[in-house]
């Protein structure tokens, strides 16, 4: 098989290598990333909190407090240039035992060395005041005023999409098995027989990091999987709190948080407990009971009886503590964005931003004149206005066809998003995309639907239609007349 020449190969499409690739899709350079996936944000980056750290957490001049802060910072403006969902609530810290207040004191203060602005402690009757359903007996809280909540799969789609607009090639379904060092860089051959070359790799693999690391770098690197279970609760709960909700650990043990989502919904996770199996996101009734007893130690009243699904996902947790950032010491060209774990969504951004110059002033690459630095999302008939909706669906009837009934999706959006750059090929990438099956029946109306107009619009049986990768069909072949 030939061999695809490239500047920069990106290892991984999740939040952090979708960031790196749109940064480097801004330089006049040949980027493509690889995914083994069939599709963007299919690791971590789909099954987190889907929370933007203000930045007080991490200790001063780490990395993770460096990157948090900046990343935070770029938000704003970001979801702004590449219509994500994005929403500037807030975030909580209460604390519930008197004789450690200092502690929120010292987490303000160290904030405040981090470079986060706003963060002040306040009294119980203001915290009661500003989130009524907090637990009896709260003695203060740490607000964040910069902390947020955002969409991750939004996020990371838009992020790749503008890459991909900006002449970055993606290949999914191509899980790297080989990397090594050659005249021209670093050739990479995939499980599925692909070959790469480029002068320039960049290692954000996730949870699969280490192993990607190991083949080019004597330098230890170590990632443990970490999974967190959450427990997802139906729009019905969503005012339940209307910042994020975190609890000051205590004898109980630490707490997990609680927290509107931008589509809104109510999220209370995650666990932590560290795996061997860097693929092992299932769920369990243990995890279940945790985030159940913990949430209610910050928040009372919470209706898990409205709760529509759990899920879990995997933390890469570096042994060292810190996120790994730039070119590996022993590895010209090879740059890593490794142990990506919280606060990972909300720095990566940054991290894309601060590995893409480093990587340009390494290959002597130049900014493009005129790069594609906006992004629409796609249409969602649910947010438009009435007088909007009217007028837009007089000039495309097939949004008129709903398809969704519990998140109110039509045919319309369902095409567009398979139709879009880097569009969805499969059912998981439609519910990232605009929705359809995540509402209160979890797919239950819209799942025959949605599997027909895949099969449609991607021109293929519908056996062949996949939840995500291959072998993943949810409709067996029709069996052939007489067997």
């Amino acid at each position: 098989m030939s061999m695809e020449h490239f500047d920069v190969v990106v290892i991984g499409a999740g939040v952090v290598g979708a960031a790196v690739a749109r940064e480097l899709s801004l330089y006049e350079l040949r980027v493509c990333v690889l995914e083994q996936e069939e599709d963007v944000c299919s690791g971590t980056s789909k099954a987190n909190s889907g929370i933007i750290h203000s930045g007080y957490d991490a200790a001063p001049g780490t990395k993770k407090a460096y990157y948090n802060v900046l990343g935070a910072q770029m938000q704003p403006e970001l979801s702004r240039q590449l219509d994500f969902e994005f929403e500037q609530r807030g975030s909580l810290l209460v604390c519930f035992e008197a004789e450690r207040l200092g502690e929120l004191e010292a987490l303000r203060e160290r904030g405040v060395k981090n470079g986060v602005s706003g963060l002040r402690i306040l009294p119980p009757e203001e915290l009661y005041q500003l989130e009524p359903n907090i637990a009896p007996g709260a003695v203060g809280a740490l607000f964040a005023p910069t902390a947020g909540i955002v969409c991750p799969f939004g996020m990371t789609i838009a992020l790749a999409e503008n890459a991909a607009d900006n002449g970055a090639r993606f290949f999914f379904e191509q899980c790297v098995s080989g990397i090594e060092r050659s005249q021209e860089g670093y050739r990479i051959t995939t499980r599925q027989g692909q070959r790469f070359c480029a002068p320039c790799v960049v290692n954000a693999a996730g949870v699969f990091a280490d192993r990607i690391h190991q083949q080019v770098s004597q330098t230890p690197m170590h990632i443990t999987p970490r999974r967190g279970e959450y427990i997802l609760l139906d729009k019905q709960a969503g005012r339940h709190v209307s910042h994020t909700v975190f609890c000051l650990p205590g004898a109980m043990g630490k707490g997990v948080l609680v927290t509107p989502t931008v589509h809104g919904n109510l999220l209370t996770g995650p666990t932590a407990q560290d795996m061997n199996d860097k693929a092992d996101t299932a769920t369990t009734a243990q995890g279940m009971d945790e985030v159940r007893k913990k949430a209610a130690q910050s928040v009372q009243g919470l209706p898990f009886s409205l709760a529509i699904t759990s899920f879990s996902g995997l933390r890469a947790h570096e042994d060292g503590g810190d996120f790994i950032v730039g070119q590996a010491p022993d590895s010209p060209g090879f740059f890593e964005a490794a142990g990506m774990e919280s606060p990972g969504l909300t720095s990566a951004p940054a991290v894309g931003k601060a590995l893409a110059q480093e990587i340009a002033v390494y290959l002597g690459a130049s900014l493009k004149e005129s790069p594609i630095l906006t992004r629409k999302a796609p249409v969602r008939l649910a947010s438009l206005a009435p007088s909007e909706r009217e007028a837009f669906l007089r000039e495309h009837p097939d949004y008129a066809k709903i398809v969704c009934r519990c998140e109110q999706v039509s045919e319309g959006e369902i095409k567009a998003a398979i139709h879009r750059t880097l569009g969805a090929v499969s059912l998981d990438g439609l519910k990232r995309r605009v929705r359809p099956g995540m509402g209160r029946c979890q797919g239950g109306f819209c799942l025959p639907r949605t599997l027909e107009l895949l099969a449609q619009e991607l021109h293929i049986p519908l056996c062949e239609v996949r939840k995500h990768r291959t072998g993943s069909q949810p409709v067996m072949a029709q069996p052939e007349e007489g067997v």
